[in-house]
């Protein structure tokens, strides 16, 4: 049977091959912490319900909307982010998985899931865990039309970088804030 030449393929408009996603990206990323698996997944639990995961969540996001919208030269206000919803922590001897979802509002109002991802936590030597996220970060349509999937993309993981960064602060340092390192908290005036 002769072969049939397929050069050059056809051309197809850029939504066509990405279904209009050109505000979505993958993201993933991973950092040790110096504590152990036990006391990690024991914090990351609490963190989830106590606003330290908001917090955050809330910093990560804003910085890099800004950031973004700053470099891209947009009119437009950035997003901002409305909420951060995790699920039940489900646990295991190897691992402790947390899924939240960061709801962002968009122009208008509206609300959209900015972020869905996994962050999970594994033993990585008796005093370190290995704490990983992975998902799918979005930007509203409206803003991430006509955007560069590349700059998407880098700020999507500087977001993610930054969020994964204060969590691992967090667990860290049971007592402290997701403050990043070289930075000192204000003090809270006395009541």
């Amino acid at each position: 049977m002769p072969r049939q030449d397929l050069w050059p393929l056809p051309v197809r408009v850029k939504e066509q091959w990405t279904g209009g996603m050109s505000g979505n990206a993958f993201i993933s990323d991973q950092v040790l912490v110096d504590v152990s698996f036990d006391a990690a997944r024991c914090q990351l639990q609490r963190l989830a319900s106590d606003g330290v995961l908001l917090a955050a969540s809330e910093y990560a996001y804003g910085a890099g909307i800004t950031g973004l919208v700053e470099a891209a030269g947009l009119a437009a206000a950035p997003p901002r982010l409305a909420g951060v919803e995790p699920s039940v922590l489900v646990e295991t001897d190897r691992y402790a998985r947390l899924w939240l979802r960061w709801q962002a509002a968009g122009p208008g109002g509206s609300l959209f899931p900015a972020l869905d991802a996994d962050l999970t936590l594994s033993p990585a030597g008796q005093q370190t865990t290995l704490l990983a996220v992975a998902g799918v970060y979005r930007l509203p349509a409206q803003l991430g039309a006509g955007l560069d999937p590349a700059m998407v993309r880098c700020f999507a993981a500087v977001t993610i970088r930054s969020f994964i960064a204060r969590l691992a602060c967090a667990l860290t340092h049971p007592a402290g804030t997701a403050a990043p390192a070289g930075r000192v908290q204000p003090e809270r005036p006395a009541r």
